[in-house]
């Protein structure tokens, strides 16, 4: 735990923003990525992040110390992205778009369509922090895009009680003064949380661990991905894929379940000659790919980022993202000819 200099914390209640800067620079990584999985969306985590800092810094005055600045951080956080829940409409999900793209008929239509990527760039200074002894989850875990989307289906109360005790660690008497609750409240809403998102999360029990980050084995299954994705080659795509691979792209409905729709989808999207290029980076602690569509100019225009899910040597999901969050991860919107 971090030793806060009582001088910094005086400067701050007087009103000396650079002292307030100090006080709560070192956990706004931290703070957003907690933010982020209260809302599953990077830019709404952003928004919240930043109204959670204009309310420390507007209620700093009335720090009492009785928490550390750490702990009371993350109360406003919470209350503000319990509020954001509350208050905002979800977003609608999106219809299909792609011109001259006719997809199979999708296996089912996802309940979660306002999920966003997070930028590994990002999780820097956030994965890592101390955690508290009630802490059940490991770090990368807690971000991985099969979790983050599993939290979203549950009650605002009950997500923020899950996240604050089994991902962050915080024990229950502190949850509860976070939350302006009753401990048996938390512990009844822990209970039921953690019961529902047994419910939601696919079965991994079975699974082969996915390859450590930038592994020769994540490295040898990312390039045969890449080309078979770069080259169009279905059948080089399919022999990557486990026998319940799943496929989503919010912020539309669409998902596919199973190699056999999977591929038929793929082929809807190279059909016609379409032929695409793909930038490296890497989402929720799992490789990623800006996909670019060659134009006959030579030009290549976005359409997406594809985050992969592995399980030992194969691919078990794909998430497909709008154009529009490829500048979170510094790619352009387009690429010139080559």
């Amino acid at each position: 735990m971090r030793v806060v200099p009582a001088d910094l914390i005086s400067r701050a209640r007087a009103g000396d923003g650079e002292a307030f800067r100090e006080l709560t620079g070192p956990y706004c990584r931290e703070l957003q990525v907690h933010c982020y999985r209260m809302l599953g969306s990077f830019q709404d985590a952003e928004d919240a992040l930043q109204d959670t800092l204009l309310a420390a810094w507007q209620g700093i005055g009335g720090f009492q110390g009785r928490a550390s600045i750490r702990t009371w951080l993350y109360r406003i956080a919470t209350t503000r992205c319990l509020n954001a829940r509350r208050s905002a409409s979800r977003r609608p999900a999106k219809e299909w778009d792609v011109p001259k793209v006719e997809p199979p008929e999708p296996t089912r239509l996802g309940e979660v369509v306002w999920l966003q990527p997070f930028p590994d760039a990002l999780l820097e200074g956030a994965i890592g922090v101390p955690l508290g002894p009630e802490a059940r989850y490991e770090q990368t875990e807690s971000v991985s895009l099969a979790f983050v989307t599993a939290l979203q289906v549950l009650p605002p109360r009950q997500l923020a009680v899950l996240i604050l005790r089994d991902v962050l660690g915080f024990d229950a008497n502190e949850v509860a003064g976070m939350l302006d609750s009753s401990v048996e409240s938390v512990k009844s809403a822990l209970k039921r949380a953690r019961a529902g998102l047994q419910r939601r999360r696919p079965p991994t029990a079975e699974r082969e661990p996915a390859p450590a980050c930038d592994s020769p084995a994540e490295d040898a299954l990312v390039a045969k991905f890449v080309r078979a994705w770069e080259s169009a080659d279905i059948d080089a795509l399919v022999a990557l894929l486990t026998d319940d691979v799943f496929m989503s792209m919010p912020p539309m409905p669409f998902e596919y379940q199973g190699p056999d729709v999977v591929a038929r989808f793929c082929a809807s999207i190279f059909g016609a000659g379409r032929r695409f290029d793909l930038a490296p980076t890497r989402a929720n602690g799992q490789p990623a790919f800006g996909a670019y569509l060659r134009a006959p100019t030579g030009v290549r225009h976005g359409t997406g980022l594809i985050v992969l899910t592995l399980t030992g040597d194969r691919i078990c999901a794909m998430t497909h993202f709008e154009t529009s969050v490829l500048p979170s991860f510094g790619l352009p919107r387009s690429l010139p000819s080559r």
